[in-house]
């Protein structure tokens, strides 16, 4: 497929999510960051989203939970450009329910070329980047151009 390339502008939506056993140190993380954070926009897949919002302070747009839903609803964000980066500590030793929608995620994440960290260590590197408060232009699939050739 061609590419095309859209702005990730220097005010990112940022999504944040969490596996049940790695909310608190998501929780944790996010505190520590709370003044980075602060002025970028945040969505989250529901529990983590209300936890962290109650917890930091922070504006927190809230989807559903994940296995409700959440991490799909997550994904059309990301499949609609609303999403520029995400932050999704996951726990790889335990299987969830929903691993499907997560691994549906994270290939959509991959297809739409946004940034994501599914640990604190890479969660650390892209908040401290030079990048992170730039506006910077990243390649992305050419589905106008896609749908074009399928319906000529």
């Amino acid at each position: 497929m061609n590419t095309t390339t859209r702005p990730i502008f220097s005010h990112k939506r940022i999504a944040l999510v969490a596996h049940d056993s790695c909310k608190q140190n998501l929780l944790n993380w996010v505190k520590k960051h709370k003044d980075a954070l602060a002025p970028h926009q945040l969505y989250a897949t529901g529990t983590t989203g209300h936890l962290l919002e109650r917890e930091t302070g922070l504006k927190i747009a809230s989807l559903l939970s994940g296995p409700m839903g959440g991490d799909q609803q997550l994904g059309g964000l990301i499949a609609e450009k609303k999403i520029d980066m995400m932050i999704f500590f996951w726990d790889p030793m335990n299987a969830a329910p929903h691993d499907p929608d997560v691994k549906a995620l994270m290939r959509i994440a991959t297809v739409w070329n946004i940034p994501v960290a599914i640990n604190q260590s890479t969660a650390d590197f892209l908040l401290t980047s030079s990048l992170f408060d730039q506006e910077i232009n990243i390649d992305i699939p050419d589905y106008d151009g896609y749908l074009k050739a399928r319906l000529d």
